[in-house]
């Protein structure tokens, strides 16, 4: 069979890709949190000082599922772009950019390195940067898709870094544990 696609072959083409990409980015995303006990069900997190704009905890999860759905898109818009021009280059940075997503919260919330984290996010905001001016070159509405999703994490930059600079014990806490300070320099009895 020789020919170009119809509109409509293009458009099955695309949502399989979708019902690949969307289930499976979100799956992954959800079972990082999940695996690592994201979130203020965590008794590390529930102790650490937090700034006043935290939001409350069921933003974080709103907010992860639309972002996963549209960086889900996002993959598919770039995969189903077969024959595009430095595609390769975009699908490893997009893997590169997934790989350090579902390691935060593993790292943060998981081992409790704050600093760590606020590395990490820094690293997700360059790659999804470059990302997005990769994905400009290839599928725009695709680039579009990555905006709401880089502002999250320039919101989430902010917090991790309140949150560091709130807590500099943070790495060594353990809730629940009370502690005792005594002064053994002096020589009184």
């Amino acid at each position: 069979m020789t020919g170009i696609a119809s509109k409509s072959e293009l458009r099955m083409s695309f949502l399989r890709y979708a019902l690949f990409t969307v289930p499976a980015v979100l799956l992954l995303g959800m079972l990082s949190g999940y695996l690592s006990n994201s979130g203020y069900s965590n008794p590390w997190f529930a102790a650490l000082r937090k700034p006043g704009f935290t939001p409350p905890g069921w933003v974080f999860g709103t907010a992860w599922t639309i972002l996963y759905i549209l960086i889900g898109l996002s993959l598919a818009m770039l995969l189903h772009a077969r024959g595009a021009e430095k595609r390769e280059r975009a699908i490893i940075l997009f893997g590169l950019g997934l790989a350090l997503n579902f390691a935060w919260s593993p790292v943060f919330f998981g081992m409790h390195k704050v600093t760590v984290g606020l590395s990490l996010i820094a690293a997700m905001i360059v790659c999804t940067i470059g990302l997005i001016f990769a994905l400009w070159k290839i599928r725009i509405v695709a680039a579009l898709l990555l905006y709401p999703y880089l502002g999250w994490l320039m919101f989430a930059t902010a917090l991790n870094y309140k949150i560091m600079e709130l807590n500099p014990e943070a790495e060594t806490l353990v809730p629940g544990q009370q502690t005792i300070n005594i002064d053994v320099s002096s020589n009184t009895i």
